[in-house]
Protein backbone atom coordinates (compact mmCIF):
# COMPACT_ATOMS: atom_id res chain seq x y z
CA UNK A 1 0.00 0.00 0.00
CA UNK A 2 1.27 3.51 -0.76
CA UNK A 3 2.10 6.27 1.67
CA UNK A 4 1.53 9.69 0.15
CA UNK A 5 2.96 12.21 2.50
CA UNK A 6 2.83 16.26 1.43
CA UNK A 7 6.87 17.54 1.58
CA UNK A 8 8.55 20.53 0.81
CA UNK A 9 10.95 20.69 -2.85
CA UNK A 10 12.66 23.01 -4.62
CA UNK A 11 11.82 26.36 -4.00
CA UNK A 12 10.00 26.13 -0.88
CA UNK A 13 7.09 24.15 -3.63
CA UNK A 14 5.31 21.40 -2.17
CA UNK A 15 4.68 18.04 -3.47
CA UNK A 16 3.11 14.53 -2.75
CA UNK A 17 5.83 12.55 -1.60
CA UNK A 18 4.93 8.34 -1.94
CA UNK A 19 6.35 5.86 -0.24
CA UNK A 20 5.29 1.76 0.34
CA UNK A 21 3.63 2.41 4.22
CA UNK A 22 5.71 1.14 6.36
CA UNK A 23 3.86 1.92 9.58
CA UNK A 24 0.22 1.27 10.60
CA UNK A 25 -2.10 3.72 9.11
CA UNK A 26 -3.00 5.99 12.27
CA UNK A 27 0.71 6.19 13.10
CA UNK A 28 0.72 10.24 13.05
CA UNK A 29 -1.85 10.27 15.87
CA UNK A 30 0.28 8.03 18.28
CA UNK A 31 3.52 9.87 17.55
CA UNK A 32 3.44 12.49 20.49
CA UNK A 33 3.09 9.37 23.09
CA UNK A 34 5.84 7.36 21.47
CA UNK A 35 7.78 10.69 21.19
CA UNK A 36 7.29 11.15 24.91
CA UNK A 37 9.28 7.62 25.37
CA UNK A 38 11.36 6.92 23.35
CA UNK A 39 13.62 9.21 20.82
CA UNK A 40 16.47 8.27 18.95
CA UNK A 41 16.44 11.14 16.65
CA UNK A 42 18.57 14.13 16.39
CA UNK A 43 16.95 16.57 18.12
CA UNK A 44 15.36 17.77 15.54
CA UNK A 45 13.95 14.80 13.33
CA UNK A 46 12.30 12.40 15.60
CA UNK A 47 13.66 8.60 15.12
CA UNK A 48 13.09 5.69 17.12
CA UNK A 49 15.02 2.00 16.93
CA UNK A 50 12.27 0.40 18.34
CA UNK A 51 9.07 2.60 16.93
CA UNK A 52 5.75 0.33 17.61
CA UNK A 53 4.04 2.23 15.18
CA UNK A 54 6.52 0.16 12.37
CA UNK A 55 5.15 -2.92 11.00
CA UNK A 56 6.81 -6.31 10.91
CA UNK A 57 7.35 -5.58 7.08
CA UNK A 58 8.29 -1.93 7.40
CA UNK A 59 10.83 -3.31 9.17
CA UNK A 60 11.96 -4.71 6.30
CA UNK A 61 11.29 -2.25 3.99
CA UNK A 62 13.10 0.06 5.70
CA UNK A 63 15.85 -1.63 6.57
CA UNK A 64 16.89 -1.71 2.38
CA UNK A 65 14.73 1.59 1.98
CA UNK A 66 12.52 -0.64 0.04
CA UNK A 67 9.60 1.67 1.51
CA UNK A 68 11.31 4.43 -0.80
CA UNK A 69 10.91 3.10 -3.98
CA UNK A 70 7.92 4.82 -5.33
CA UNK A 71 9.87 7.92 -5.13
CA UNK A 72 10.87 6.94 -8.68
CA UNK A 73 7.62 8.44 -9.49
CA UNK A 74 8.56 11.76 -7.75
CA UNK A 75 11.52 11.82 -9.57
CA UNK A 76 10.01 10.96 -13.12
CA UNK A 77 7.35 13.76 -12.39
CA UNK A 78 9.92 16.49 -11.94
CA UNK A 79 9.19 17.04 -8.14
CA UNK A 80 12.77 15.17 -6.81
CA UNK A 81 15.82 14.04 -8.19
CA UNK A 82 17.55 10.66 -7.60
CA UNK A 83 20.86 12.51 -5.10
CA UNK A 84 20.12 15.87 -3.48
CA UNK A 85 18.95 16.58 0.02
CA UNK A 86 15.77 14.63 2.36
CA UNK A 87 12.93 16.13 1.21
CA UNK A 88 11.56 17.89 4.73
CA UNK A 89 8.04 18.48 6.06
CA UNK A 90 6.67 21.74 6.46
CA UNK A 91 7.41 21.53 10.02
CA UNK A 92 11.43 21.48 9.71
CA UNK A 93 10.89 24.21 7.01
CA UNK A 94 9.29 26.20 9.33
CA UNK A 95 12.19 25.55 12.03
CA UNK A 96 15.05 26.17 9.82
CA UNK A 97 17.92 29.10 10.48
CA UNK A 98 18.36 31.06 7.94
CA UNK A 99 21.16 29.59 6.41
CA UNK A 100 19.33 25.90 6.01
CA UNK A 101 16.95 27.35 4.04
CA UNK A 102 19.67 26.90 1.11
CA UNK A 103 18.93 23.18 1.65
CA UNK A 104 15.98 24.37 -0.84
CA UNK A 105 17.96 25.48 -3.27
CA UNK A 106 17.96 21.89 -4.86
CA UNK A 107 15.67 19.26 -5.73
CA UNK A 108 15.19 16.78 -2.58
CA UNK A 109 16.45 13.28 -3.89
CA UNK A 110 15.56 9.72 -3.12
CA UNK A 111 19.38 10.01 -1.78
CA UNK A 112 21.95 11.70 -0.91
CA UNK A 113 24.70 12.68 1.40
CA UNK A 114 23.02 12.01 4.45
CA UNK A 115 22.26 8.96 3.95
CA UNK A 116 25.23 7.02 2.84
CA UNK A 117 27.16 8.94 5.55
CA UNK A 118 25.26 7.84 8.41
CA UNK A 119 21.40 8.07 7.98
CA UNK A 120 19.47 8.46 11.30
CA UNK A 121 22.57 7.84 13.47
CA UNK A 122 23.55 11.62 12.44
CA UNK A 123 23.22 14.24 14.66
CA UNK A 124 20.46 17.45 12.94
CA UNK A 125 24.00 19.82 12.52
CA UNK A 126 26.19 16.90 10.25
CA UNK A 127 22.89 16.11 8.69
CA UNK A 128 22.31 20.09 7.60
CA UNK A 129 26.10 20.31 6.67
CA UNK A 130 26.46 17.49 4.24
CA UNK A 131 22.87 18.35 2.27
CA UNK A 132 24.35 22.55 2.28
CA UNK A 133 27.42 21.31 1.10
CA UNK A 134 25.79 18.94 -1.45
CA UNK A 135 24.16 22.20 -2.58
CA UNK A 136 27.50 24.17 -2.96
CA UNK A 137 29.54 21.69 -4.60
CA UNK A 138 27.22 19.84 -6.83
CA UNK A 139 28.86 18.18 -9.83
CA UNK A 140 27.73 15.62 -11.72
CA UNK A 141 30.78 13.16 -10.76
CA UNK A 142 29.26 13.59 -7.27
CA UNK A 143 26.16 12.47 -7.74
CA UNK A 144 27.70 9.38 -9.69
CA UNK A 145 30.05 9.15 -6.37
CA UNK A 146 26.85 9.18 -4.33
CA UNK A 147 24.74 6.72 -6.31
CA UNK A 148 27.69 4.22 -6.17
CA UNK A 149 27.82 4.84 -2.26
CA UNK A 150 24.21 4.02 -1.88
CA UNK A 151 24.22 0.64 -3.47
CA UNK A 152 27.23 -0.27 -0.49
CA UNK A 153 24.47 1.85 1.86
CA UNK A 154 21.18 0.07 1.26
CA UNK A 155 23.36 -3.81 0.99
CA UNK A 156 24.92 -2.47 4.63
CA UNK A 157 21.89 -0.89 6.03
CA UNK A 158 23.39 0.82 9.37
CA UNK A 159 21.38 4.16 10.37
CA UNK A 160 18.04 2.76 8.78
CA UNK A 161 15.10 2.59 11.41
Amino acid sequence: MLFRQQRIGVRGEPFEMLKFRSMVPHAESLLDSVRATQDDGNGRLFKSHLDPRITRVGRVLRRFSLDELPQLVNVVRGEMSLVGPRPPLQSEVDGYETDVIRRLHVKPGLTGLWQVSGRSDLSWEDSVRLDLSYVDNWSILLDLQILWRTVRAVTKPEGAY
